[in-house]
C-alpha cells in the first residue's frame, strides 16, 4: 500500500496533449497521480508542401527584414522541408541577416540549434506582444516572414499588412481534432462528475477541442462550472489559458512554459483545491481526490463514498 508521500498520490489528472503526452504522463505518475490519457488534438502534416516550398523560395529569393518564429517544431519542420529541396543553406543564410523574433523558449531553442540568434522574444509568449513589438517599428515596406502554427494568425498577419508590410506566411503543419474522440468524451464526463481532479492543457487548440467535445455532448457549461469549482485546469502558459480565462475559469500556470514546470505548478496548486485535512477520533485524515490518507497510508475510496465524505467534511467546515 502506498504511503501517500507522493504529492499527487490519490489524485486523477487528465492529459489532453497530442505531442509529448507520454513524457507528461510519466512526470505526473512519478509524483503519484493516476493519469487519464485523452488526446484532444493531433498534429497533421500538410497534404502538399507546395505552399511551404513557394514561401521558402520567396524568403530565400529576396531580402527579409523580420522573421517571426512561433514554435520550435514548426521552425525545425520548415528547415527540414527546405533541406529536402536543397534550400536549407540558402534559407539559413537569409535568416542570419534578418531580425528574428522568437515567440517563446521552444522557438528560441530551435532558432539557436540552427546556428542562428533571435533579436527579441516576448515575456508573455503571446502573439499580441509580438504584434505590438513589430508595430512599434517602421515596418512600412518591410518584408516579414511569419511561421504559422497549426492555423492562420490573422490578428498578427493582418495587423502587419495594415501597417504596410509585405507578409510571407509559412505554413508547416495544422491541428486537427483527435481521430477518436471517445477518450476525450470520457474524460469530460469524469471531470463533470468529479472523478477526475485536474485536466492539463499544453496548447490553445487542445482547450478549444475539449470545449467543443463537451458542447457536442451538452456538457460545455457543466465542464466550465466544474473548472470554476472542484476541477483544476492546468495550462502550460497564458496563451493556452486565454480561452478559459475569458470564460471566468481560474487556471494553474507555471512561470515558464515547460512540462516539468507545469507538473510542479500542479503539485502546488492541486492539493489546495482538492484536499482537506481532518482529525477524527485521534486519527489524522486527509481527503485527496479519489483516496484518503489515514495516518500516512493511502487508501483508495470509490467515487460515491468519497462524495459523501467530502459533503460531510464541507458541511462540518
Amino acid at each position: 500500500m502506498s504511503t501517500g508521500s507522493e504529492p499527487l498520490a490519490g489524485f486523477a489528472v487528465g492529459v489532453t496533449a497530442a505531442r509529448r503526452h507520454e513524457e507528461l504522463a510519466t512526470l505526473l505518475e512519478r509524483r503519484g497521480a493516476r493519469v487519464v490519457l485523452a488526446p484532444a488534438i493531433r498534429l497533421v502534416p500538410l497534404d502538399d508542401d507546395a505552399e511551404l516550398l513557394a514561401a521558402t523560395r520567396a524568403c530565400a529569393a529576396g531580402p527579409l527584414d523580420h522573421v517571426v518564429v512561433t514554435t520550435g517544431i514548426g521552425f525545425r519542420t520548415w528547415l527540414e522541408t527546405a533541406d529536402g529541396h536543397g534550400l536549407r543553406d540558402a534559407l539559413v543564410d537569409r535568416l542570419a541577416g534578418t531580425e528574428i523574433v522568437a515567440r517563446g523558449p521552444k522557438a528560441r531553442g530551435a532558432v539557436r540549434s540552427a546556428g542562428l540568434r533571435e533579436a527579441w522574444s516576448p515575456e508573455s509568449e503571446g502573439c499580441a506582444e509580438v504584434t505590438r513589438h513589430l508595430l512599434g517599428r517602421d515596418i512600412a515596406g518591410a518584408r516579414i516572414a511569419v511561421q504559422l502554427y497549426g492555423e492562420r494568425q490573422p490578428e498578427l498577419t493582418g495587423a502587419l499588412r495594415a501597417a504596410g508590410a509585405e507578409v510571407i506566411e509559412i505554413p508547416v503543419y495544422r491541428w486537427s481534432r483527435a481521430e477518436d474522440p471517445t477518450p476525450l468524451r470520457r474524460l469530460v464526463g469524469q471531470a463533470v462528475t468529479g472523478t477526475v481532479d485536474a485536466i492539463t492543457f499544453t496548447s490553445a487548440p487542445a482547450v478549444e477541442a475539449t470545449l467543443a467535445v463537451a458542447a457536442a455532448d451538452g456538457l460545455e457549461d457543466a465542464l466550465l462550472e466544474a473548472m470554476r469549482g472542484h476541477l483544476v485546469a492546468a495550462c502550460v502558459g497564458p496563451v493556452t489559458a486565454r480561452t478559459l480565462t475569458g470564460r471566468g475559469v481560474p487556471t494553474v500556470q507555471p512561470e515558464r512554459a515547460r512540462l516539468g514546470a507545469l507538473v510542479r505548478a500542479l503539485v502546488t496548486g492541486l492539493p489546495v483545491r482538492r484536499s482537506r485535512r481532518l482529525s477524527v477520533r485521534g486519527w489524522s485524515l486527509e481527503l485527496r481526490g479519489h483516496a484518503v490518507v489515514l495516518d500516512g497510508q493511502l487508501r483508495p475510496i470509490a467515487p460515491a463514498p468519497m462524495a459523501i465524505r467530502r459533503a460531510r467534511s464541507a458541511a462540518a467546515a
